[in-house]
Formats: C-alpha cells, sequence, structure tokens
C-alpha cells in the first residue's frame, strides 16, 4: 500500500477548506472588507481597544478544540437565552482564581469576562459566524440586545476575581439577610459602583487565611445572623461569581460562589491554581508562533519564536540559552500535530537555544514578550512564519497525549485541522 506523506494530506485538506469556504453562511461574505471592521491577522497581537467585552455563564467547554458557549448577560430574561458560542484565538489567555488557566480548570455556571474579537477569518471559523453587527440587534423572546456578539472568538476569559485583581477592584459587603437556605447580600464594586443584590446558600465556600470556612461557621462566630439582616459596613472581599436560577423569579441576580476574606487566602487560591497549570503545561508545552526562520546550508535553519503570554512566569524561565529545545507544529486549536504513534517529541524538531530576547517596551495582550531563537537541523512544515507551534526545554517530560489532543497528520481528516461548528450544542 502506498503511503501518503502527512504534509501532502494536510495539503489536500487545506484545498478541500477552501472549496467549502463558497457555501459560507449567508451575509459572512466580504464582512472583512466593510468599512469599520476589524478582524485579528495572522502574526499579529490584536490591540486590545478594539475588542468587544461583555459578560455570561460558561454553559458548556470543549477543552480538546478551546471551544465553548456562555450564556451572555443582556437586559432580557437570563434563563431564557441560549448559549452562544465561543473559542478561544491561539494567543487567547484563561484565568481563574487570579492565576493562568486552561479551559478545563473552569467550572460550568462560572461567570466569566470575556474580551473578544470577530473571526479572523469567517470561513475558517470553528463556531458559528454572525452578523458583524449582531450584539446591537435585538434577540427577541424576551432575551434583549447584546446577548449573541458577532464577537466569539476570545482574546482575554477571566473569572471575577482574576478580573477585579487584573483591575485593582474589591467588592464591599453592605450587608446580608439569611434565611433558612439561602441569603441576599447587598454589594457593590468599586468607588461608584451601584449596589447590587447577590445570593449565598451553604454551598457558598468562605476563605480566610489557611481556613475553608461555610455560613455556618460565620453563623457560630457571630459575625453573620443566623436570621434577618446584619450590617457588614463596606467589608472590602473578592468574590467567585456564577448563576443559578432565581426563586423569587427576577431576570437575573448572581450567586456568589465563593468569599475570599482577606489577601492571604486569595493569594492561596492563587498559587494553588498555579501549581496545577505548571504541571499541567509541561506535558502540554508552551505554545507560541514562528516569526521568522533564516535557512542555512544544508538543510539547517535559525528559527524566531514568540511564545504566547497568560503563562506562569516560572515556565517561560525554564528555557535558557545553550540548553536544547523541541518545537512542535500545533494547529489554532494549540493540538499538536502528530503522525501514528509518534508523540510530539518524535516529531518534532530540536536544537539548541542560541537567544533569549524580550521585545522592547509592553507585550501586547496576548504575548509573553518572549522570543526564543534556535537553531535545528530538521525544517518542518509547521516551521513557518504566522504558524502555530508548541515548544518545551528537554528537562520537561517527554510524554505522549490523549487522543483528543493531537492531529493525527496521516489520517487525513478534515475536521481535526479545522473543527466546523456542528458539534456545538444546539437549542
Amino acid at each position: 500500500m502506498v503511503q501518503r506523506s502527512p504534509f501532502l494530506v494536510l495539503g489536500y485538506c487545506w484545498m478541500i477548506v477552501c472549496a467549502f469556504a463558497a457555501n459560507e453562511a449567508p451575509g459572512t461574505k466580504n464582512q472583512g472588507q466593510a468599512a469599520g471592521i476589524f478582524r485579528p491577522e495572522p502574526g499579529k497581537f490584536p490591540p486590545i481597544e478594539k475588542a468587544h467585552t461583555y459578560m455570561g455563564e460558561l454553559a458548556f467547554v470543549d477543552h480538546a478544540t478551546r471551544r465553548g458557549t456562555l450564556r451572555v448577560k443582556g437586559p432580557g430574561i437570563f434563563r431564557s437565552t441560549e448559549p452562544n458560542p465561543f473559542v478561544m484565538l491561539p494567543y487567547g489567555m484563561v484565568f481563574y482564581q487570579g492565576a493562568p488557566a486552561d479551559l478545563r480548570d473552569l467550572p460550568l455556571g462560572t461567570m466569566l469576562h470575556v474580551t473578544a474579537f470577530l473571526p479572523p477569518d469567517p470561513k475558517l471559523s470553528s463556531v458559528p459566524v454572525l452578523p458583524v453587527d449582531n450584539k446591537d440587534r435585538d434577540a427577541n423572546h424576551r432575551r434583549g440586545v447584546g446577548v449573541f456578539p458577532a464577537e466569539n472568538h476570545v482574546l482575554l476569559l477571566e473569572d471575577e476575581p482574576s478580573y477585579c485583581q487584573r483591575r485593582g477592584l474589591y467588592w464591599k459587603l453592605k450587608e446580608i439577610e439569611t434565611q433558612a437556605n439561602l441569603g441576599l447580600v447587598v454589594a457593590s464594586i468599586g468607588p461608584e459602583g451601584s449596589e447590587q443584590k447577590l445570593t449565598v446558600d451553604h454551598a457558598t465556600r468562605l476563605w480566610r487565611g489557611q481556613q475553608q470556612l461555610s455560613i455556618t461557621d460565620l453563623i457560630a462566630e457571630g459575625a453573620w445572623n443566623a436570621s434577618g439582616k446584619k450590617l457588614l459596613n463596606g467589608q472590602e472581599v473578592r468574590l467567585g461569581l456564577g448563576w443559578k436560577p432565581c426563586p423569587d423569579g427576577i431576570f437575573f441576580r448572581m450567586h456568589i460562589t465563593d468569599i475570599w476574606l482577606d489577601d492571604d487566602s486569595m493569594r492561596r487560591a492563587g498559587q494553588r491554581q498555579s501549581e496545577g497549570h505548571r504541571v499541567f503545561m509541561r506535558s502540554r508545552w508552551l505554545p507560541g508562533w514562528v516569526d521568522a526562520v533564516e535557512y542555512g546550508k544544508f538543510g539547517r535553519a535559525t528559527v524566531t519564536v514568540t511564545l504566547f503570554g497568560g503563562k506562569d512566569p516560572s515556565l517561560y524561565d525554564d528555557f535558557r540559552k545553550g540548553g536544547q529545545v523541541f518545537v512542535n507544529g500545533a494547529e489554532n486549536t494549540l493540538k499538536h500535530t502528530e503522525a501514528g504513534s509518534a508523540g510530539p517529541s518524535q516529531m518534532a524538531a530540536r536544537g539548541p537555544i542560541v537567544e533569549i530576547s524580550r521585545i522592547p517596551g509592553e507585550a501586547p495582550t496576548g504575548s509573553s514578550g518572549i522570543q526564543v531563537r534556535f537553531e535545528t537541523d530538521l525544517v518542518t512544515e509547521g516551521l513557518r512564519p504566522t504558524r502555530i507551534v508548541r515548544l518545551r526545554p528537554a528537562s520537561w517530560p517527554d510524554v505522549h497525549l490523549p487522543r483528543e489532543e493531537y492531529v493525527d497528520g496521516n489520517s487525513g481528516n478534515l475536521e481535526e485541522r479545522f473543527p466546523s461548528p456542528a458539534t456545538l450544542p444546539k437549542y
């Protein structure tokens, strides 16, 4: 039987995708050419000021393809709003409890802050492509305006404490009214924040220093009442927020999943999340993209890669001049490219790091600002400018990945390399 090169198969898949482009959804053609419309470009980190921001409840996650759905907060009835699909940009960053995270770390039901853009290329979007002005359209059926934004390619996804830490904000607790199984907290955020009502219940976790507490513990201390109202005098805290159906029938009310009563408890939560994420990334490698390839003699090359941002600083510190680095091609989903039983290290280009540098000035959102320049005698198809790659120093573990986390270059399966929106939930 004739063996096909994985690169020829992938090239054939690309031609199929281009043929499918003519059948894209009505109204999406030539959107990128319309005046005033911004789309991210390959090899460039988009300016965050051009992004659209919104908030929503995480309803579904497909961690292997870095996709999910969010029930977007709007003026209508929240429970009636169908979750809107989103996908992380290759350099898109996730933060949970103030620390770097992966989509798999986020519990369903978490309220998230979203910073997102229109699809860079609508023809290759793995989530539905919507009219570019969809955030300004009324969704009707009691859902309101803005709940199905076309900006569904995410640069930054943050839970409430991560968002507040980045912006230097605290929630101020004004009062709590406790009942048998449910409490109602009056709180505000920021120096000029208006008061909001949020729910708590006996599943709400409270953190103080090294302790994990419950509402019952605070009642026993006399900090909260067993029933009735208690003034809390603007106590500054950090909150984890989710959503649960409201018993009093109002359109929308956020639920408090966690309360960090002091900075030490918040710091410890970030440390726990960071440690788990560091272990995870060492087995999956850091993502980045190829900036330049300088070709030498006899198949050698010097390659410059910019590492994406949003990872623990200690991971970047493991890349050192003179050390060996492994670099494997990846897709926009950040899935490794493999071939049959060959793992990422077997498929990777490798060689010595000749330089570690930082780009001048402040790194744009999505970038670490760190560039790795290395030499190799194996120039794989993935080592092309603007292409996505994953890197690891030789000191990190050499492990094989679960099947859903890599693209088999020998399979010729178009859906693996260019996931379609077909697998997302329909309502």
